[in-house]
């Protein structure tokens, strides 16, 4: 049988070669067995058998990374219990109960700062303001300069009355507005940490105020200053109402004040312009104000260079506070004017040989070494030693500024015990006036100065000096200003603050006449006061922060009303009280302000050329 192929060629089937049905069926058994005698991969099984059940995964897809399963478990795992233990330990913290951590309890050093600054508060004259925080002042002397007709001075109402009396005198009143300002830009942290440096700034504010009124501060050159507001002279048997013979509360005051004036004042004109150079810089964020303060000082120093003689003679102030000279203030008003221009010729003239011998900076004396309104030689080489040690300006002040630094160094020598310079109470008070009464005020300026000079030395890397062939470590030097203080504080025979407030053991009759008058709306004359004045009760209005004039050679107090020399408090003792009482207070650490006070200071050698040009062939 023949059939056509569909792709063209014949197809032919042989009838004989065809099989049955079984013997197909045979033949395919047989190529099963055959195709079973081998294994197949997994492709051909699924051929054969098709889709067969996936095996399950063993790592998990993220997205970004493939992990292992296991291994991601165990990371999900750990992140629970990590939050769990975070959030059982944050609950323990927050339900347990805990003890707030307070600052330390301010030191009595610190405590008797805040004190003897309210001293100064109690001092004011004029319109006070509305938080001078005196509950028994008022405004007072608000006449001062208009009441005297021979005076070209009419507005002279502010200041600071000197002591127990209500006197203004520029001379002790402008050293302690310099013994504030110098204490405010050396420790300003240290007034900070207390809470007083907005205090400390308006009290030096409230005085410079008051001094710029007392001559023509917006000229250049001048013929006059006001020294005074207020009489004192009771010589010959005076009966005439004044400050001194009178015992009347400032805001009672109805008598006439003549003001003083003086035309030759190098002593009185070189210390105010000491006064308004140091507050320049304790001000020298209020740009136009410092500015101000520069400017009276400059036309200050000139007149008192200009205009020679010392402002005490021919007047009373002879009788409170006669200067001795006035070549120191030259020296002090000179430096304090360079550290406030950055102007060289001040510093020319301050380290000028022979006005330090002038000062008496090369003979020594019983009061050499001893700092106060009248000598200022002592600070100002204290003041001039910072210098060199901090700024080593070389040549051609090099050699007297040594001499200051090792004239200071045997200065401080003459405080140690272990010298003979000075004697010592029982108690151990330093006997820097030699005896002689009103001791306290002469005490905290050496303790002040002690502590400021340890502290420079401190900050240039020295750990001390040498008195001598021996060598004293600054530790000595603040364990002198701590025993001294703490004398002031209590520590003394009588177990007695002379620091009225301070402790509970204090003076109760202090020589002031706001304090020992009652204010109860009565106005006592002139003569009506007196029976205040010699009462035997304590004074009804506590003087908070007056440093009494001090105890005796031998220890001795007497708390009477009558003696000033024990009893009566100063505007310049109070300042040189502030100034060591800040030194000390705080924090040890807290050294001075090294660069406050060169803040003007220019660059003590001359800017070197730049470079020449690259050569060119």
């Amino acid at each position: 049988m023949y059939g056509r192929d569909p792709w063209g060629g014949p197809l032919e089937i042989h009838t004989a070669d065809s099989a049955t049905d079984d013997d197909r069926s045979r033949n395919l058994q047989d190529f099963d067995r055959a195709a079973m005698s081998r294994s197949l991969d997994e492709t051909q099984q699924s051929w054969l058998l098709g889709p067969t059940e996936q095996k399950k995964k063993k790592y998990v897809d993220l997205g970004c990374i493939i992990v292992s399963r296991k291994i991601f478990k165990w990371t999900v795992g750990c992140i629970i219990a990590a939050a769990l233990l975070t959030g059982f330990i944050t609950m323990i913290v927050k339900l347990v109960p805990r003890h707030k951590h307070h600052n330390p309890p301010p030191d009595n050093y610190t405590l008797a700062l805040r004190k003897a600054l309210m001293f100064f508060n109690a001092q004011k004259s004029g319109k006070l303001p509305k938080h001078n925080n005196v509950s028994w002042r008022g405004n007072s002397c608000l006449q001062d300069g208009k009441s005297d007709d021979s005076t070209m001075f009419k507005n002279l109402v502010g200041g600071y009355y000197d002591a127990g009396d209500a006197i203004k005198f520029n001379f002790p009143q402008s050293f302690a507005l310099t013994m504030l300002s110098w204490s405010v830009i050396e420790y300003s942290a240290k007034y900070e940490a207390a809470g007083e440096l907005a205090h400390v700034k308006d009290t030096i504010k409230w005085g410079t105020d008051y001094l710029l009124k007392t001559f023509n501060s917006s000229a250049d050159t001048i013929d006059r200053i006001a020294a005074q507001v207020g009489k004192g002279d009771t010589s010959g048997g005076a009966t005439d109402p004044n400050d001194h013979y009178c015992w009347v509360r400032p805001e009672d005051i109805d008598y006439a004040r003549p003001v003083t004036e003086c035309h030759g004042c190098s002593d009185l004109a070189a210390e105010m312009a000491a006064a308004l150079a140091s507050a320049s810089i304790v001000f020298k964020d209020s740009k136009a104000y410092s500015q101000k303060l520069v400017h009276g000082a400059r036309t200050l120093f000139k007149f008192s260079r200009d205009q020679r003689g010392r402002y005490s003679v021919g007047n009373e102030a002879e009788n409170f506070y006669n200067s001795t000279g006035y070549w120191d203030e030259f020296i002090w008003g000179a430096a304090w004017l360079y550290y406030a221009t950055g102007n060289s010729s001040y510093l020319q003239l301050a380290t000028t040989p022979g006005i330090a011998k002038h000062a008496g900076a090369f003979w020594g004396g019983p009061d050499y070494g001893v700092l106060s309104w009248d000598n200022k030689l002592t600070g100002a080489q204290v003041l001039l030693s910072r210098m060199r040690l901090f700024l080593s300006p070389g040549y051609p002040y090099e050699e007297i500024l040594r001499t200051f630094h090792n004239q200071t160094s045997i200065i401080m020598c003459s405080y140690l015990p272990i010298f003979t310079s000075f004697n010592r109470t029982k108690g151990g008070l330093i006997q820097l006036n030699h005896g002689r009464p009103q001791p306290l005020q002469y005490v905290v300026n050496a303790a002040f100065l002690a502590t400021l000079f340890s502290d420079y030395l401190a900050a240039a890397d020295t750990p001390g000096w040498y008195c001598g062939p021996n060598f004293y470590s600054t530790d000595v030097l603040r364990k002198f200003a701590e025993t001294q203080i703490d004398y002031i504080l209590g520590k003394n025979p009588r177990k007695m603050s002379y620091v009225v407030g301070f402790g509970n053991h204090y003076p109760k009759h202090v020589h002031h006449r706001g304090a020992s008058i009652p204010k109860n709306k009565v106005k006592y004359n002139c003569k009506g006061g007196w029976k205040y004045r010699d009462s035997s009760k304590a004074n009804p209005n506590t003087i908070v922060g007056a440093m009494v004039a001090g105890p005796d050679k031998h220890d001795g107090f007497r708390d009477v009303r009558s003696n000033y020399n024990y009893t009566e408090p100063t505007l310049a003792g109070n300042a040189g009280l502030v100034a060591a009482l800040v030194a000390l207070s705080g924090d040890r650490d807290v050294g001075i302000d090294k660069n406050t006070l060169f803040s003007a200071v220019p660059p003590m050698f001359p800017t070197p050329p730049p470079p020449p040009a690259p050569w060119k062939p």
